[in-house]
C-alpha cells in the first residue's frame, strides 16, 4: 500500500493529518503530491495501440482511475467533451481519492472557438480543477517552420489565442498554464508574458524542453520560474549524431539536469506549485542544428554561443545508448510507458521529498 495511502486510513495517519506538514525546501507549505501529465501516457492515451493487457485509456476518469492506483497523487487531464454530469463525476472521484487535477485545454484559435474554448473551462472548474494547461506550438519549431516570416506569423496568432482565452480566465478566476513547448526561448516568451500582464497567464514550465532550442535547462527554469503555474518534470539524456544531437526522456536520476536544484528554484516562487511527471516514453529526439532548416527561425544565436552548446553536449552525453522504443512489440511498447512511470514515481518519492 502507497504511504499516503496507509497514514490516511490508519488512525495515528489520521492524527498525523492534522498535523502541520514540514516542507523540504521551504519554510512555507508545500504541495508534496506527486501528479503525471497525460503526455506520459502518450501511447496508451493518444496513439490507439490495440493491446489486451494495456488498452487505451476510454476517458479522463479511466486515466485518473489508473494513475491514482499506481500511486500518483494527481493528474493533468483532457477536458474537451465534458459535459455537467461528467464533471460531477470527475469531481467525486478526485476527492474520494485525495488527488489535485489540472485541465489539458486548447486554445482558442479564433473567435468563433470562444463558446468551445469557455464551455470546457466551466466544466473543468465544477470537478475542482483551477490550472488550465495548454501550448501554442503541437510540434516543434525547427521542424514546423521553413522560414521566419512563417515563425512570426505563428507567434501573432499564438498570442491572440492568449489574448481572447485571458478574459474568461479572469472571468473564471482560474489559471491558464501555457508550456514552454519547443516553440518559445525563454526570453521570447517572458516578453510576450510580460506584454499579457495578465495574472491569470502563466507558464507549464517544463524543465527539459528548452534544450532543443539550446537553453541551458536550469537558466530556463530560473527565468520563468517566478511566471509557472505548474511543472512538467522531467530529467534528461543526450548524445551526439551527425546533424547535431539527440535527446530522450529518461527516468529520474538517469539524465543530467539537476532535478532537485530546479524544484528549490520553482518552489522559491511558487511553494504550492504541483510538480506532474512528464516522462514519454519513445524513440529520441533529433535536434538537427547543423542543418539549415533548424536555423530558419533562430536568428538570435550566435555562432560562438552554438559552439559553446555543442561542446556542453559533449562534456554531457550519455555513457549509455539512448532508449530505443520503436523496435520492441506494442504489448513491450505499452508495459515499458508504464514502468517507467512507476520507476520514476518511486525515485521522486525517494529522492524529491514527494510523497
Amino acid at each position: 500500500m502507497k504511504r499516503r495511502n496507509f497514514i490516511r486510513n490508519s488512525a495515528a495517519g489520521s492524527f498525523l493529518l492534522t498535523l502541520p506538514r514540514i516542507p523540504a525546501f521551504s519554510s512555507l507549505p508545500i504541495e508534496t503530491r506527486f501528479g503525471i501529465a497525460d503526455a506520459s501516457y502518450m501511447m496508451r492515451r493518444y496513439r490507439n495501440m490495440a493491446s489486451v493487457p494495456y488498452p487505451p485509456f476510454t476517458d479522463a476518469l479511466d486515466m485518473i482511475e489508473h494513475s491514482a492506483a499506481l500511486g500518483f497523487g494527481g493528474m493533468q487531464v483532457g477536458v474537451g467533451g465534458w459535459d455537467g454530469g461528467f464533471s460531477k463525476k470527475v469531481r467525486k472521484r478526485k476527492e474520494a481519492l485525495n488527488v489535485f487535477l489540472e485541465a489539458q485545454i486548447t486554445l482558442p484559435k479564433e473567435n468563433e472557438d470562444l463558446a468551445r474554448f469557455e464551455s470546457e473551462v466551466q466544466a473543468a472548474k465544477e470537478a475542482g480543477i483551477d490550472v488550465f494547461r495548454t501550448a501554442c506550438l503541437s510540434g516543434r519549431r525547427y521542424e514546423n517552420f521553413d522560414t521566419l516570416a512563417a515563425f512570426k506569423e505563428f507567434k501573432t496568432a499564438a498570442i491572440h489565442s492568449m489574448q481572447r482565452a485571458e478574459p474568461i480566465m479572469r472571468k473564471h478566476k482560474v489559471k491558464l498554464a501555457v508550456e514552454n513547448h519547443k516553440d518559445w526561448r525563454a526570453d521570447e516568451f517572458i516578453e510576450i508574458l510580460k506584454n499579457l500582464d495578465s495574472e491569470w497567464v502563466g507558464v507549464t514550465l517544463d524543465t527539459g524542453n528548452n534544450i532543443s532550442l539550446l537553453e541551458d535547462p536550469m537558466e530556463v527554469v530560473k527565468v520563468l520560474a517566478p511566471y509557472a503555474f505548474s511543472v512538467h518534470l522531467k530529467d534528461m539524456a543526450v548524445t551526439e549524431y551527425e546533424d547535431g544531437f539527440l535527446m530522450s526522456e529518461v527516468n529520474f536520476g538517469e539524465g543530467y539536469l539537476d532535478i532537485e536544484g530546479m524544484i528549490k528554484t520553482i518552489r522559491k516562487h511558487n511553494p504550492d506549485i504541483r510538480f506532474n511527471l512528464e516522462m514519454i516514453t519513445r524513440d529520441p529526439l533529433k535536434i538537427p542544428c547543423l542543418t539549415p532548416k533548424y536555423w530558419a527561425t533562430l536568428d538570435q544565436i550566435t555562432a560562438p554561443e552554438l559552439a559553446a552548446y555543442l561542446h556542453t553536449i559533449k562534456t554531457i552525453k550519455s555513457k549509455e545508448a539512448l532508449p530505443m522504443v520503436s523496435t520492441r512489440t506494442t504489448d513491450e511498447q505499452l508495459a515499458l510507458e508504464d514502468e517507467n512511470n512507476h520507476t520514476c514515481l518511486n525515485y521522486a518519492e525517494k529522492h524529491y521529498g514527494f510523497v
